[in-house]
């Protein structure tokens, strides 16, 4: 199996990726610090994902997944969105991302605070994109963080069905739900059947 670039520093997503695909042969954007970072002009995650894809594909010569994914918040008519990383600035911080949330929906009562995580996928083969899948996870935020797993805006978002926020799961049970694990596991199928059709066959026994 060839091996793939996930179009990523985040430790987190490799992370999850590494758990939900641990057949593949994965490598991250860490290992190819001379290739400079991708712009991310699209409208949507859909769109950032498919500009990063073929953009790191082409620049390192590897099969690629790329992601976009992020926060939407119904009371703040959907933001961050695709602005999640760097909701409180160029810095992608995640303490003053979840400080400026919760400080913009101070006065909005709970029941109003519903959000979702949204996460969109694109593999890039071949200076096209082959493949392609989403996932969604619905929530609640919460004031108080919670959970010393996950990243970003885990510790803050709240499935309500479970009463625990995204930082409080395992990371198996994180992954069996989240918008990222959903829309990876719709992908991998794909993505497995297009690199196994690129893999030479193996010799015929001689007769």
């Amino acid at each position: 199996m060839p091996e793939i670039l996930l179009a990523t520093h985040n430790a987190g997503k490799l992370r999850e990726l590494r758990q939900l695909a641990a057949g593949l042969r994965w490598r991250s954007l860490d290992e190819f610090p001379h290739v400079a970072p991708s712009a991310e002009t699209g409208r949507t995650f859909a769109d950032n994902a498919r500009q990063k894809a073929l953009y790191y594909a082409a620049a390192t010569g590897l099969p690629t997944l790329a992601d976009d994914s992020g926060l939407e918040v119904d009371a703040l008519q959907g933001a961050p969105g695709v602005r999640s990383a760097r909701f409180a600035g160029e810095a992608r911080d995640d303490r003053a991302n979840n400080r400026k949330l919760v400080r913009l929906l101070r006065d909005v009562p709970p029941a109003a605070r519903t959000a979702r995580y949204r996460c969109a996928v694109a593999f890039a083969l071949d200076g096209r994109v082959v493949a392609e899948a989403d996932g969604t996870l619905e929530g609640v935020i919460c004031d108080e963080p919670r959970g010393a797993g996950g990243f970003g805006y885990d510790p803050h978002f709240l499935i309500p069905e479970l009463g625990l926020t995204a930082a409080e799961l395992p990371a198996e049970r994180k992954n069996a739900i989240s918008h990222r694990g959903q829309a990876l596991r719709k992908a991998l199928p794909r993505i497995e059947e297009l690199l196994a059709a690129r893999s030479p066959n193996p010799a015929s026994p001689a007769e």
